[in-house]
């Protein structure tokens, strides 16, 4: 992948204070999914200022496409509009009466027409699903609400870049859990994503690379599982390991598991385990998953099928797929990390379905392909049930609160 964003050789001192960046290098991918993880005071916050020209360095330069950025008040509209930036704190970035004119902002000071305004404002709006809170004020909003409608205000600039200073701050564990699935949509969308934290649990499931800071210092760049299986770089910046890789450790130096491939989650931990133990299943008593794409298959059709299926475990993915499952009155067994925790209801038998939007279809077929190489297991993906298990519906199947289905042959 060719590089999007680089800092070479950058300082950085506010006003009467010691230098905050210290001379960081690292460059970042185009399309990756990057955590700057270190401790509070490490320099996150100052470096991320600089991503789009908020901060301008003492020294040293930021490149953006392999182009040094430029200072003056034209470059910087345009930079602004390829890198975007979610504040730690959502109410430093809401300041209009409502949420459409909070959104809207961005595109109504670049002069676009009223129409276009309106209709990057509803695809914004949709995207972090807040449609229908157009007209409320933002302090009204939860913190959750708040930091999507802060994310749509950026997103209608229609960015490269999206840059998140402590994403999950503020956020009750289902509120984090579904603004970094969020994350994961717009990634999949092709946007790079850059998160601020200090949640080493969270950067070490999340993310693709980590950069590791302290001191205004990179300590150090790499994937997640060798910055955070290395005892010098956690003492270093005062962090501790996440706890799956913890318990990883442990279960090695007692002789219950074997290295050296560090488990990135709880999936890939039991089976590891499985595996140690010899507790291979024969391949016909593996459950299966089943994938749904929300944005092709009539709601009719999915309420029936999850009417005759009532055995499947049923999880969501993204903003309009749980925004379905609201409104079809569909319980969900799972609305964070669906996919592994379908894969480990899989191990043991059980089937599921995954509703999901169409740019996650095919994240949900490699992330279960990606498992399958890892653990010689295999796990049948189908992308095609609801297609043909249910026939097409007339919309007049739904009459008020009753539903009838008809279907077609069951597993």
């Amino acid at each position: 992948m060719s590089t999007i964003l680089e800092f070479r050789d950058v300082h950085y001192a506010y006003p009467n204070c010691q230098e905050s960046l210290r001379g960081v290098n690292f460059s970042i991918s185009e399309g990756a999914k990057v955590a700057l993880v270190g401790p509070n005071g490490a320099g996150k916050t100052t470096l991320i200022l600089s991503c789009n020209g908020i901060l301008r360095p003492t020294s040293g330069e930021v490149l953006f496409h392999n182009s040094p950025l430029r200072y003056d008040r034209s470059s910087l509209r345009d930079l602004r509009k390829k890198i975007g930036l979610v504040f730690q704190n959502s109410d430093a970035q809401l300041f209009a009466p409502t949420v459409y004119q909070d959104v809207a902002f961005g595109p109504v000071n670049l002069g676009i027409a009223k129409d276009q305004v309106k209709a990057l404002v509803q695809r914004g709006l949709s995207a972090v699903g807040l449609i229908g809170y157009e007209r409320r004020p933002p302090h009204l909003l939860s913190g959750g609400e708040k930091k999507k409608a802060a994310i749509a205000g950026v997103l209608v600039m229609e960015p490269d870049v999206l840059i998140f200073d402590e994403p999950t701050s503020s956020l009750d564990p289902a509120g984090a859990a579904d603004l970094m699935e969020l994350l994961d949509e717009l990634n999949v969308q092709g946007k790079t994503i850059i998160i601020s934290t200090h949640d080493i649990e969270l950067a070490y499931q999340w993310a693709d690379d980590i950069i590791l800071m302290n001191s205004g210092l990179v300590i150090h760049q790499g994937p997640p599982e060798k910055v955070f299986m290395d005892p010098a770089l956690i003492a270093a910046t005062n962090l501790r390991t996440p706890a799956v890789l913890e318990t990883f450790t442990e279960l090695v130096a007692r002789k219950i598991l074997s290295g050296p491939k560090a488990p990135r989650s709880v999936l890939h931990l039991v089976n590891c385990l499985e595996q140690s133990l010899n507790r291979q299943r024969d391949a016909k008593e593996y459950g299966s998953i089943s994938v749904c794409n929300v944005d092709t298959v009539p709601a009719e059709m999915i309420h029936c099928w999850v009417q005759t299926h009532p055995n499947h475990r049923k999880g969501a993915m993204g903003t309009r797929a749980k925004h379905l499952a609201t409104v079809e009155e569909i319980v969900l067994d799972y609305t964070y990390d669906v996919i592994d925790k379908c894969i480990l209801r899989a191990l043991i038998g059980e089937s599921s379905l995954i509703l999901t939007s169409t740019g996650m279809v095919q994240r949900v077929e490699r992330r279960v392909f990606a498992f399958d190489e890892e653990s010689g297991i295999r796990i049948a993906v189908d992308l095609t049930a609801l297609d043909r298990e249910v026939p097409q519906a007339p919309h007049s199947l739904l009459q008020g609160d009753h539903r009838e289905c008809q279907s077609g042959p069951q597993k």
